[in-house]
């Protein structure tokens, strides 16, 4: 806890950072960026499943931000995301802001058939209900999501912070590196990509005969005899970026790199960019990695300072516009 972080003392109320247990080192390192200790909650789950939920510092009057992303297991986090905000509105927080940096069922964004749910619609209604104030979330899989919730949603990019990674060795060398769009949906994200690091992109045309598979069908660009940087907002089976690197190797990329927001890495994922052709992996901590999944080829970059940035400038109503250029 602290008092105001902007040294005018103009702000929405003393600053509070709650973690729920998604990605509590996401939050601590949050905490340490702005230089206040974390608040004191415990989530608890009791022996059929229930969630319980104690804050152990007075929120009255507060700025209170929960850090939860609503990965793995995805109900569990969302639950204890909804009972943490409710939470605290009832303890007569002075706003609730709610840090997602990974928003759970953002991929069922509309319906594609009869008789199906619009799920990440159903979510933003059920965060705003239990008492949020304001969104805080990154890189969703549909932007329009944005549009899903009545309170204000920041929309913040892992962009730049990906791309710095490949900065020293491809700025500008467009004859030797190539940003690749692993969808003809991914393409505003590759270009924004590409444009940092000066360089062209390439697109691959694919279908998807079922989830969580995918055809690769053409590839619009040039990308032969070229360090290939596959560009996507998540990885999750890793079955179609693993696809999508095999079909740019055999067809005469020089190597196949991958970055992306966020490292879901379900099921077989691990094994698959173990064994894939991939050179590695940039990911950022919008998830925590189980140590278990840790291998040479994922790289992790952490996304805390920019968060860290966006709280401590809403805290002290300055504008964030700069931090979420890039989210399209």
């Amino acid at each position: 806890m602290t008092e105001c972080v902007n040294p005018s003392n103009i702000c929405r109320g003393e600053l509070i950072v709650i973690a729920g247990n998604s990605n509590p080192k996401l939050a601590q390192d949050v905490v340490n960026s702005l230089g206040i200790e974390l608040g004191e909650a415990e989530v608890k789950h009791f022996a059929d499943g229930e969630i319980n939920v104690k804050i152990n510092d007075t929120v009255r009057g507060k700025d209170v931000y929960i850090i939860q992303p609503t990965s793995y297991p995805t109900n569990d986090n969302l639950m204890e995301l909804l009972i943490l905000t409710d939470a605290c509105r009832r303890a007569s927080a002075g706003h609730v802001n709610v840090v997602v940096p990974y928003y759970g069922y953002a991929r069922q964004d509309r319906k594609t058939r009869g008789r199906e749910p619009i799920s990440a619609k159903l979510v933003a209604n059920l965060i705003t209900v239990s008492g949020a104030d304001r969104v805080i979330t990154m890189d969703l899989h549909a932007g329009q999501i944005q549009g899903y919730f009545d309170i204000p949603l920041d929309h913040f990019s892992a962009i730049r912070l990906l791309s710095s990674y490949f900065k020293k060795e491809a700025f500008g060398k467009s004859d030797d590196y190539v940003v690749v769009s692993p969808d003809l949906g991914g393409v505003t994200r590759a270009r924004n990509f590409a444009d940092y690091l000066k360089l062209t992109i390439a697109i691959i045309e694919k279908r998807r005969p079922k989830p969580n598979v995918s055809e690769v069908m053409n590839v619009i660009g040039d990308f032969k005899g070229k360090h290939c940087i596959l560009v996507d907002d998540m990885i999750d089976t890793a079955g179609t970026i693993c696809n999508a690197a095999n079909y740019l190797m055999e067809n005469g990329a020089k190597d196949v790199s991958m970055a992306a927001t966020h490292g879901v890495l379900s099921g077989p994922a691990i094994e698959r960019l173990e064994e894939s052709c991939l050179k590695e992996i940039v990911i950022t901590d919008t998830i925590q990695l189980p140590e278990e999944k840790k291998i040479d080829k994922i790289k992790i970059m952490s996304i805390a300072p920019l968060l860290a940035e966006a709280i401590k400038r809403i805290n002290s109503y300055e504008s964030i516009s700069g931090l979420f250029e890039d989210a399209k």
